[in-house]
């Protein structure tokens, strides 16, 4: 049996079954004017944060999200976008989709503006995506990619950035580690259906974004995940995993390399009014601005001593310098 096929198991049984200590089901709910989320829904959550974002949901976006789990996102989105397939829902699980569309008349029931109508759930995995060619404004996926290995990340990443509109954007919540991991973890295929072996360490998961084509990259959120321990799990070492949410948009990659968005700044704090870097930015005197990590080397290349550039934070929710 292959890694995916343990996968597909593993899923097949939270659908049936739902778990509710499957991912983090523990996640806050974002709170919206008039919408209400069924507790079968909240159950079957089976993601490490949030794809929602207000901000990527303008003028009525046409949403794909791969992986349903028990729904709720595709929910959430609908709430952005009230059009007859205005999301659309891909899933490799036939009871996974069979309990969303359930799902779905629970919350026609619950929400007088929700209609299932407004989501269309079609059969598919990730690496053959049953949607067209640039025809998508915003693709989404819950704790899914960290469970493929490298070629079918790359191959899942590549069906992503094929069916996005130019400047679309990939938004995505994924488990990942900074400590090495040894390979009998790797190598469980259950622990990496469970989404805890297959995590990558943050820059290895950018650069399969920007190796894709990914011209611009933002990480918006990084929190704590889960905890392998030596009583638990076969390592002689405590593992932490974080989980991040990330937007990847197609933007054109730059000449120079992609931007990529780590929550750094830049001050600048010098006698004039405002500095000309001399490549496209100007830092008003005393004003914080967002700066990619690209413009953060140049501007330390600079050698000022009126500049402060600060560290990561991982946490970037727009603006900037790019």
């Amino acid at each position: 049996m292959s890694y995916l096929e343990t996968t597909i198991d593993v899923y097949k049984e939270a659908a049936l079954t739902p778990d509710v200590g499957l991912c983090c089901t523990t996640n806050p709910i974002w709170e919206l004017p008039g919408l209400k989320i069924p507790k079968i829904m909240q159950e079957m959550n089976y993601g490490c944060g949030s794809t929602v974002h207000a901000r990527d949901l303008t003028n009525n976006p046409k949403v794909l999200y791969v992986g349903v789990g028990g729904g709720m996102e595709l929910l959430q989105f609908s709430y952005f976008s009230r059009q007859k397939g205005g999301v659309i829902g891909v899933d490799v699980v036939d009871e996974m989709l069979e309990a969303s569309r359930k799902n779905f008349k629970e919350a026609e029931a619950q929400n007088d503006w929700f209609k299932s109508e407004f989501v269309d759930l079609k059969k598919g995995d990730a690496m053959n995506l049953p949607v067209e060619d640039n025809s998508i404004d915003v693709a989404a996926q819950n704790c899914l990619f960290n469970i493929f290995k490298e070629e079918d990340l790359k191959k899942a990443i590549e069906e992503m950035y094929r069916v996005l509109k130019p400047h679309g954007r990939l938004v995505m919540s994924d488990p990942t580690c900074e400590q090495p991991m040894n390979e009998t973890l790797r190598n469980d295929e259950r622990l990496r259906a469970l989404c805890l072996s297959g995590s990558l360490p943050i820059k290895d998961y950018v650069k399969a974004l920007t190796d894709v084509g990914f011209g611009t990259i933002e990480i918006r959120a990084r929190k704590p995940y889960r905890i392998l321990d030596p009583k638990n799990y076969p390592t002689d070492e405590l593992i932490y995993i974080e989980s991040i949410e990330v937007a990847a948009i197609k933007d054109p990659m730059p000449a120079d390399g992609p931007c990529v968005f780590t929550g750094k700044a830049a001050i600048y704090f010098g006698e004039e009014e405002y500095l000309d870097d001399q490549n496209g930015h100007i830092l008003l005197k005393n004003q914080p601005i967002a700066i990619c990590d690209k413009t953060a080397s140049n501007l330390a290349g600079l050698g000022r001593d009126d500049i402060y550039i600060s560290e990561s934070t991982f946490h970037y929710d727009g603006g900037g310098c790019c």
